[in-house]
C-alpha cells in the first residue's frame, strides 16, 4: 500500500501550539488541502436515513455529517474525535449503504480494544439497524469459542471485537476475510496502548487488497500513523474539536493531587496511558533525583539529567535516549534545554513550573513535526489557581481530570496483560501447547490456594514486556 498523504483543514487555536512544533505541522498538512462537506440528513441514502431513523437521531453530529460522505464515497479516512462524540455512528452508518444483505459472509470488521467497547458498539449496530437483513457478532477474549464461531458459519456480515481473539478465529480458519470490504479501527491509540500493535500487523496479511479503512483515534501519536501505513491508502484527515475542523496537536490535562501522593500518582498514570516515550519535568534537582531513583525502584525505564551530571554521564543517558532504551527522562528546565526527543508521546510536570513561559516550553516537547502528544501537569490545591492562569494568559485549553484510582489502573494492567498472554499463547507450537498442558492443574490449584506465587509470575511477564524496546 501507498503511504499516507494527509489532508486536513486547519484551525490552531492555541498561541502555545504557534511554537515551532506546531508550525511545522501546519506546513505539512496544509500541503494538500482538503474541502470538507458536510452531509445533510436529506441527502442521506434510503439505507442510511432507515438507519438514523431507527437510531431515534434527528440529526447528524459533526464528526458524522463530515465522515460519512468520505466513508461512502469508498475513500479510506482518519478521524481524530474524541469519545462521546458520535464517532460510533460515524462508521457505522456508512455500512448500510456499502455492505450486501445478499452476501453471507464477512464484509466490515472494526477492530477496538476492549470487550467493553465491543458490546457498546454491537448495542449501537443492533439500535440502529432496524429491520435490515445484515448481521453482525461480537468476537473477544474471555468467552467460549463456539457461539462465535455458530454465528460466522451462520453468515454474520459484521464482526466487531478486540484484535487477538479475531487473529485466533482467522488462523483457526473460522473467520476469512475474502469478502471483507470495510475495515475499521476504533480507538486506534487505545488499542495500541494495550499492546495489540503485533496482533494487528499480522492481521494486516489477511486483509484484502483494496479493501476500504477507516481509523478513529482521540490522539494520533507515531505509533498511530505507523498503523496507518499499514492499512490505509491515501487517507484524508479530519481532526475534530468543538464541531470545527482543526489540528488538535497537544492535550492539557491538570489532575489536582497532594505533594505526597505525586509519586504514585505518576505512576498510576504512566500504567494507564502506557507512554512510548515521556520527560518529567520538576523544578529542582532534589527531586528530579528522587523521582528518577523511585522510578528505576519501581521498575520503569527510567534516568535523570542535571547539572551535577558529567559530560560523560550525560552522554550515556542521551545514547539511551537516541537507541530507543530509555523510556522515561526525569529533568529540570535547565538541564532539559538541548536535548530533542522526536517520538515524545508525552510530558509530566510534577511541578508548577517557576516561569509561566516555561510551561509553553515544556509542553512543546511533544507533538513535533505534525504529530500529538499529551501534556499532564500534577498539582496542589495551592498551584492549581497558578496552572489555570498560564493556560488563561496564553490560551491553552486545559482540563482538569479525576486522579485514576488503583482499581481503574488494576483493570487496565490486567487487560494489556492479558492481551500479552494471548498473544504469547498463540505463538506456541502445538508440542510446546502439550507441553504445557502439564501445568495446568497446578495453575488451577495455585490459583485457588497460593494466588502469590502466580501473581509473581504474572508480574514478571508484565514487567519484561514493558522493557522491551518499541517498534518504530
Amino acid at each position: 500500500m501507498s503511504k499516507n498523504k494527509y489532508t486536513t483543514v486547519i484551525d490552531l487555536t492555541s498561541r502555545a501550539q504557534a511554537e515551532k512544533a506546531a508550525e511545522t505541522a501546519r506546513t505539512e498538512l496544509e500541503s494538500s488541502e482538503t474541502k470538507v462537506r458536510e452531509i445533510t440528513m436529506e441527502e442521506l441514502p434510503d439505507s442510511v436515513r432507515r438507519a438514523v431513523t431507527s437510531a431515534g437521531w434527528t440529526s447528524l453530529m459533526p464528526v458524522q455529517a463530515q465522515s460519512v460522505p468520505f466513508l461512502m464515497d469508498g475513500r479510506d479516512l482518519i478521524v481524530q474525535s474524541r469519545t462521546g462524540s458520535g464517532k460510533t455512528g460515524a462508521f457505522l452508518l456508512p455500512l448500510f449503504e456499502v455492505l450486501d444483505p445478499d452476501v453471507h459472509s464477512v464484509q466490515m470488521l472494526v477492530l477496538c480494544p476492549t470487550r467493553e467497547l465491543a458490546k457498546q458498539i454491537y448495542q449501537e449496530f443492533d439500535r440502529i439497524r432496524g429491520g435490515s437483513d445484515i448481521s453482525g457478532v461480537m468476537i473477544y477474549g474471555g468467552v467460549k469459542y463456539e457461539p462465535q464461531i455458530k454465528a460466522l458459519r451462520d453468515g454474520a456480515q459484521v464482526v466487531i471485537g478486540t484484535p487477538g481473539r479475531i487473529l485466533d478465529h482467522i488462523q483457526r480458519g473460522d473467520l476469512r476475510l475474502g469478502d471483507l470490504r470495510m475495515l475499521v479501527f476504533d480507538e486506534a491509540d487505545e488499542m495500541l496502548s494495550m499492546g495489540f500493535f503485533p496482533d494487528m500487523k499480522r492481521l494486516r496479511r489477511y486483509v484484502p487488497d483494496g479493501c476500504q479503512a477507516c481509523m478513529f483515534s482521540a490522539t494520533i501519536p507515531p505509533r498511530v500513523r505507523n498503523l496507518s501505513s499499514e492499512f490505509l491508502t491515501n487517507p484524508a484527515f479530519l481532526s475534530l474539536s468543538s464541531g470545527n475542523v482543526s489540528v488538535d496537536a497537544i492535550e492539557h490535562r491538570i489532575y489536582q493531587v497532594s505533594a505526597m501522593e505525586k509519586d504514585r500518582v505518576l505512576v498510576r498514570l504512566f500504567e494507564l496511558e502506557n507512554p512510548e516515550s515521556a520527560i518529567i519535568f520538576a523544578n529542582t534537582k532534589r527531586e528530579v533525583e528522587y523521582l528518577g531513583t523511585f522510578l528505576k525502584n519501581y521498575g520503569f525505564d527510567a534516568d535523570t539529567i542535571s547539572g551535577d551530571l558529567t559530560q560523560q554521564a550525560r552522554e550515556k543517558v542521551m545514547k539511551r535516549i537516541r537507541d530507543n532504551d530509555l523510556r522515561f527522562l526525569v529533568a529540570t528546565d535547565v538541564a532539559a534545554r538541548g536535548i530533542d526527543i522526536s517520538d515524545l508521546s508525552h510530558v509530566f510536570m510534577v511541578d508548577v513550573p517557576q516561569d509561566p513561559e516555561y510551561y509553553v516550553h515544556r509542553a512543546g516537547r511533544t507533538a513535533r513535526a505534525g504529530k500529538t502528544g499529551t501534556a499532564i501537569a500534577l498539582t496542589t490545591i495551592e498551584d492549581h489557581r497558578k496552572m489555570l492562569a498560564i493556560g488563561q494568559r496564553y490560551g491553552i485549553p486545559m482540563t482538569r481530570h479525576e486522579v485514576p484510582s488503583q482499581e481503574d489502573v488494576e483493570k487496565r494492567v490486567r487487560e494489556r496483560l492479558t492481551v500479552i498472554l494471548e498473544a504469547k499463547y498463540r505463538d506456541r507450537s502445538n508440542i510446546e501447547k502439550e507441553r504445557l498442558a502439564r501445568f495446568k492443574s497446578l495453575a488451577e490449584d495455585l490459583a485457588g490456594e497460593e494466588p502469590e506465587l502466580l501473581a509473581m509470575l504474572l508480574d514478571a511477564v508484565y514487567h519484561e514486556s514493558q522493557h522491551a524496546k518499541k517498534d518504530k
